[in-house]
């Protein structure tokens, strides 16, 4: 059972923002993708290290 939790782009456009950092709602699109895809290979990693 797989479950997925995506953070909203308005949230992460307004998280950014906070620090100074003004993106389109495309950027944060591919910030968020890439953020995903660098996630699951870390926990992928984790995953087939031996115990």
């Amino acid at each position: 059972m797989e479950s997925e939790v995506r953070i909203p782009p308005e949230k992460a456009i307004a998280l950014l923002k906070e620090d100074g950092i003004e993106v389109t709602a495309e950027q944060v699109k591919v910030i968020l993708d890439f953020m995903y895809e660098m996630a699951e290979i870390v926990v992928d990693q984790y995953l087939a290290k031996p115990a």
